[in-house]
């Protein structure tokens, strides 16, 4: 069995094994942070809803800040994206 097993290994390239790291590389690069970025999204509509209804006549201030809260933490997610493009098209 042991020996199958170097057999099936030696098949493979150094380019294919080289391309599924950085397949793998790529979907962690994109995957974490938005994963992350859907927690905080999360976390933020909570707590503005919290915020809310402790004081209803604050929303649109409320809403403002929570919307911007939520552009600034998409971007990290884009980051992700874009480095798990660069990834895939240029390495």
């Amino acid at each position: 069995m042991y020996l199958q097993m170097i057999n099936l290994l030696t098949g493979i390239t150094d380019l294919g094994f080289a391309s599924g790291l950085t397949s793998i590389a790529a979907a962690l690069a994109a995957g974490i942070p938005g994963f992350a970025v859907a927690l905080g999204q999360g976390n933020i509509a909570a707590k503005a809803v919290e915020a809310v209804g402790r004081q209803p006549e604050a929303k649109n201030e409320i809403q403002q800040v929570m919307i911007i809260g939520q552009g600034i933490s998409e971007t990290s997610a884009i980051y992700g994206l874009l480095i798990a493009f660069i990834l895939i098209f240029v390495a």
